[in-house]
């Protein structure tokens, strides 16, 4: 892919990250797109040009220390409200904005990742909640641009719902040997 002229990759684990980029010249842009745990911030860090799971005020908090500018945040919210996946709540989304731009950490937008779609248009009302959400934060904060959702089994419905960036990594790669979830 690299070799192809794609610049952008994406990780949602910390240790596959650090991993990866030793592997591609210096060019390359990693997103980190996982739950991120505190104590991983300072190696990780280093490495990502845009963190897509800020979902809470203490890893903003950890995201700003170390030397040099951090690099861009995307607030990952839980348009679903499942307990199991990381994020914010809709509802507090505006907070933890405000708590990431007092620390001077630049956020670009929001990020979700929905439950797995039997069919992609079951993606469609998330997305569109999410790009509401969006809409109406931008009114306030006009930096925030970005909407990074749609995954390889509903990025179509993700672009027409207003998605500026894809996580479509098995469709690129093909299916990752490891379980779980991964673009």
């Amino acid at each position: 892919a690299y070799d192809a002229g794609q610049r952008d990759f994406g990780e949602n684990r910390a240790s596959r990250l650090l991993e990866m980029a030793g592997l591609l010249p210096a060019d390359a842009r990693w997103h980190f797109i996982g739950h991120l745990q505190g104590n991983k911030v300072g190696r990780v860090r280093p490495a990502v040009h845009l963190l897509h799971s800020l979902d809470r005020a203490d890893l903003a908090g950890y995201w700003v220390k170390g030397p040099g500018l951090p690099p861009p945040v995307l607030v990952q919210v839980n348009v679903v409200a499942e307990p199991a996946k990381a994020g914010v709540a809709p509802a507090e989304t505006e907070s933890l904005v405000e708590a990431a731009l007092a620390l001077d950490l630049e956020v670009r937008g929001l990020m979700t990742i929905p439950p797995l779609p039997a069919v992609p248009e079951d993606s469609r009302p998330r997305f569109r909640e999410l790009a509401a959400l969006a809409a109406r934060l931008a009114r306030r904060w006009p930096g925030l641009t970005e909407l990074s959702m749609g995954m390889t089994e509903d990025f179509e419905v993700a672009v027409e719902e207003g998605a500026t960036l894809l996580r479509v990594g098995r469709a690129i790669f093909g299916p990752f040997p490891e379980s779980g979830r991964r673009e």
